[in-house]
């Protein structure tokens, strides 16, 4: 819904208010509505906001003051079910200032502190100063969804909605090898960026910060139960029929807003699912938005108009071409200050755009229905492996006494944790095989100086460590326990940060099948209940059977995914790669070896089809690295 910026004075030095206003300019694509700002009379505490009109489109600016004026908002996001909390309030003698969503949570704040966030609902990242406590609070909501970054430098803390107004607000960015070093070979932390000393509040984490340091706290984990604790007794009926009704509330819920409400649309279940239930809910008219890819088995925009005309939905399909893909990569890249590894990112960025030009500022989409009902290709790798008990810690680790196998001899001359974090975890060897096999190609690419700084480390430990496996992971179900590892890592860090190119033209994005009451209740469901006659989803494609078209609902899963052809030779975008790789944007990134990379982009003609497409991501990922280190001008 809008961008926000935080400051607050650790050192003598006052804030200035220009620096404050400089972060919140440069969210003026997140909420080109109304820019504001806000400073404490002894200038130690300043809150920034861009705002994007949604809901209560007439006194809903901010920053927000409670009663007293001693504690301040900002925020970004959507709170659900809010009018009920107004009413609660009100009646418990608060009085609001404004009729919008977001105020709930300042007063639930005043009433309960970091206890508030028992009662939001909702994608959202919030900051409030206590100045009778002289603490800033901040959250980032359960999935993170919503983005929350922030940093110490010159004595101040900084917080924003993303890296480029921090840094617009004072703090330097530079690469950090660290965060460069996981990402390239496993995902980075949740809470790590690739920028030095920019830090991300974790999804279902909240932040103290007084004058004198900073803590982040967790307030809400992804939680799955163990295997063998007692659960919901319910039929197999009972469990689709529960399912389909609390996914029902969440888009009812979704749907509230004071300007249109539109959804995105492919052809597969989850986003047809968020428009059928949107249409039995909705009182109005619906807008479907569809991306068109030049090339047959990619281009979904057929069945997603068969979809749309059930839904009685205006269609907009939105074509992208090589040309277009060319044409805003690096835009695309710049916006969402990550590493793309496919040009979806630059779909998803032109889709937005052509949602925001047809006069819409929120859609609905299907993102959180694969983690709902894992339903991603190496869930279903799980899924298919043979049964086993999960393991009691003392047994898991005798797992670690056995002989190698050969495949596990081959992957541990890469990643020896990889093979002990399998063992213990139970994974299948068809996970262990994919994954580790992601590792070895990447090192032929790195600068000597870095590869030797890290050869002693194993990025999979790295990965790993973030994690208490005893009591995260040890005793769930083993799709479960990937699961875990995902929406931790690779999620909210490359899938979530799509938010970014959403916002980039003033879109939000609104996502059902991520509502925390529902995935509560979901994350109870047995395993056995994901795959059935050959379809990942089976109950949640059960669930949404009178939303779909029984061709949506039977059909197979296809990822939104950019298409081969746009890398291919002759192709704009391969174009654009080969003359930036070869040119000084990457030969200053300071993890890669140049000529390395020129010997790779030297043997691209000779090879196969096949062997060609799977470099796709790798030179994608180049790619992205040098605009990042030519947009952000990095060191």
């Amino acid at each position: 819904m809008c961008g926000i910026v935080a400051m607050l004075a650790q050192g003598d030095a006052p804030l200035e208010a220009a620096a404050l206003d400089a972060g919140v300019n440069r969210l003026r694509h997140r909420g080109p509505d109304a820019q504001r700002s806000w400073l404490a009379a002894d200038r130690r505490a300043g809150l920034g906001h861009a705002r994007l009109s949604i809901i209560d489109l007439t006194t809903g600016d901010q920053p927000i003051a409670n009663e007293d004026e001693s504690l301040h908002l900002v925020a970004n996001g959507e709170f659900y079910d809010y009018e009920r909390i107004q009413r609660e309030l009100t009646g418990r003698g608060h009085r609001l200032r404004t009729r919008s969503d977001s105020e709930v949570a300042l007063h639930l704040y005043e009433e309960r502190g970091s206890d508030c966030l028992r009662d939001l609902r909702g994608e959202f990242a919030f900051v409030i100063w206590d100045a009778s406590r002289r603490t800033l609070f901040a959250a980032r909501d359960r999935f993170g969804i919503k983005p929350l970054f922030y940093g110490i430098a010159g004595s101040v803390l900084r917080l924003a909605s993303e890296a480029k107004a921090l840094a617009a607000a004072g703090h330097p960015l530079r690469w950090d090898q660290e965060s460069a070093f996981q990402n390239l070979f496993a995902g980075v932390a949740p809470d790590r960026t690739l920028f030095a000393g920019v830090r991300q509040v974790p999804a279902g984490h909240y932040l103290l910060a007084t004058e004198r340091g900073v803590q982040v706290r967790r307030y809400w984990d992804v939680d799955y139960p163990h295997a063998n604790r007692p659960r919901l007794k319910l039929s197999e009926a009972a469990w689709i029929e529960s399912l389909r009704a609390r996914a029902e509330e969440a888009v009812r819920l979704r749907l509230r807003a004071d300007v249109p409400v539109g959804c995105l649309l492919s052809g597969g279940l989850d986003s047809s699912a968020a428009l059928g239930m949107a249409r039995a809910l909705s009182q109005g008219p619906l807008a479907a938005f569809t991306i068109a890819f030049d090339h047959d088995a990619f281009d979904e925009s057929a069945v997603a108009a068969e979809t749309a005309a059930r839904a009685d939905a205006t269609f907009h399909p939105i074509r992208v071409t090589n040309a277009d893909f060319a044409a805003h990569f690096a835009d695309a890249v710049w916006h969402a200050e990550s590493l793309h590894y496919n040009a979806h990112g630059t779909a998803r960025y032109l889709l937005s755009r052509a949602v925001r030009a047809a006069g819409y500022k929120v859609v609905l989409a299907g993102e959180g229905a694969d983690e709902l009902g894992a339903g991603y290709h190496f869930c279903e790798k799980v899924l298919q492996a043979p049964p086993s008990s999960p393991l009691k810690w003392p047994r898991a680790a005798l797992r670690l006494l056995h002989p190698y196998s050969p495949l596990e001899r081959q992957i541990a001359g890469t990643s020896p944790w990889l093979v002990r974090a399998s063992r213990l975890l139970g994974f299948p060897d068809a996970i262990t095989e994919y994954v580790g096999a992601k590792i070895g190609a990447m090192r032929d690419l790195l600068a000597p100086e870095f590869a030797a700084t890290f050869s002693r480390r194993d990025p999979y430990r790295e990965f790993f460590r973030q994690f208490d496996l005893r009591r995260q992971l040890l005793g769930r179900e083993p799709v479960k326990q990937v699961l875990t590892l995902w929406l931790k890592s690779f999620f909210v860090n490359y899938v979530l940060a799509g938010e970014r190119l959403d916002m980039a033209h003033g879109v939000e994005l609104r996502l059902p099948f991520l509502d925390h009451p529902l995935f509560e209740f979901a994350r109870e469901m047995p395993s056995t209940l994901f795959l059935r006659e050959g379809r990942q989803k089976w109950v949640l494609r059960e669930a949404m059977r009178p939303y779909v078209l029984d061709r949506v609902r039977l059909g197979q899963k296809q990822p939104f995914l950019a298409p081969p052809s746009t890398l291919e030779e002759g192709s704009a975008l391969l174009a654009l790669a080969q003359d930036t790789l070869r040119s000084r944007s990457l030969a200053t990134v300071p993890f890669f070896d140049h000529h390395a990379v020129v010997r790779l982009l030297d043997t691209l003609p000779r090879l196969s089809t096949a062997d060609r497409a799977a470099l796709d991501p790798v030179l994608l990922m180049l790619l992205s690295t040098a605009v990042l280190q030519d947009r952000f001008h990095l060191t």
